[in-house]
């Protein structure tokens, strides 16, 4: 456990968003996809979530299938409506047919009529019926806007596409020690006036209690014009690091948890985008550094960036731990 006398000098910030009080903390604060590791409650669902936002957000698969079981659902509604009224009101359909042949086609009616296709071969007939018709004709047109208007939004939405290293790793620098992460974008977009913000969250013992302290990590550089290739965000671990005085068994017992926030500016949609991700103490690794992945290509005519090399380093022992070995 991470005692006071391990504190630093620095000032610690409280415009973070979370507590102080590691008692009500449940893991780490930041999940790695950079959503916040909570959960709501004290309000119904419904008041809850946004559909909206979580249509927008949700996966490409989890979007499909939601589309596809509205639109059967919606056409199962109907069908049953006028299975209901009787298919001897919907014309062009055997009144004599087996049961489910009957359903079937209630529900293909109500798959034309959703959709305005109308193909002609079964029409409703009776006042009850071409008012349920024109109703779902009514709703396909209003549920097909919808649809559109949100496959625009998740296209058109800004998006980073910022690629992460899977790991932190303290690696040798300029005669000392740095921690270093790794980022890429993995989309042909162009990224430019490209921030990065480091913090560092330690769970520390304070007279008897669990609190929990962020710092800021000075970055060496913490801008670049262009976010064309990969770039290494490096914090040297010097007299002017929060962490200096932290051994990497003493950033395991204060939980450290680092996040990372990315701030760009992206020229294809004239927007400002970001992306974060945090880190915690299983995923440093503990003298190392990360591979080259950029590369002249063969034919020698541009630079090859391979994505997959993005986490990819090699042990590289710190003087500490050569200076530990030898005695």
């Amino acid at each position: 456990m991470a005692t006071s006398h391990n504190k630093t000098k620095f000032k610690d910030i409280s415009n973070t968003g979370f507590g102080a009080n590691s008692s009500v903390e449940g893991g780490r604060l930041v999940n790695a996809d950079g959503s916040n590791n909570l959960r709501k409650t004290g309000l119904p669902f419904y008041e809850r979530i946004s559909i909206y936002h979580s249509l927008l957000r949700m996966s490409r698969m989890n979007f499909t299938l939601t589309i596809f079981a509205f639109y059967t659902a919606i056409n199962l509604f109907f069908a049953v409506i006028y299975f209901t009224i009787g298919v001897d009101h919907l014309e062009g359909i055997d009144v004599h047919a087996p049961l489910y042949i009957r359903f079937l086609n209630a529900f293909f009616f109500s798959s034309q009529t959703l959709t305005t296709v109308g193909y002609g071969h079964v029409a409703p007939s009776g006042i009850l019926t071409n008012f349920v018709a024109s109703t779902e004709s009514l709703i396909g047109i209003l549920a097909f806007a919808v649809v559109t208007g949100l496959i625009y939004g998740r296209f058109s939405r800004p998006r980073a596409y910022i690629l992460f290293s899977n790991n932190l790793i303290v690696a040798p620098h300029k005669g000392g020690k740095a921690l270093m992460a790794r980022i890429a974008t993995y989309k042909n977009n162009h990224l430019t006036d490209a921030e990065a913000q480091l913090t560092v969250a330690l769970h520390v013992n304070e007279n008897g209690k669990m609190i929990t302290r962020f710092y800021q990590l000075p970055l060496e550089i913490s801008k670049v014009t262009s976010l064309a290739l990969s770039w290494t965000i490096v914090h040297p671990i010097n007299e002017d690091s929060p962490i200096a005085n932290f051994t990497d068994e003493q950033l395991r017992d204060a939980r450290m948890e680092v996040i990372l926030g990315i701030k760009a500016f992206d020229d294809h949609f004239s927007n400002t985008v970001q992306q974060r991700t945090s880190y915690s103490h299983p995923q440093l690794v503990y003298g190392a550094k990360f591979e080259p992945m950029f590369e002249r290509s063969p034919e020698g005519n541009y630079t090859l960036l391979e994505l997959d090399k993005i986490s990819h380093h090699t042990r590289v022992p710190l003087e500490e731990q050569v200076v530990a070995s030898q005695n």
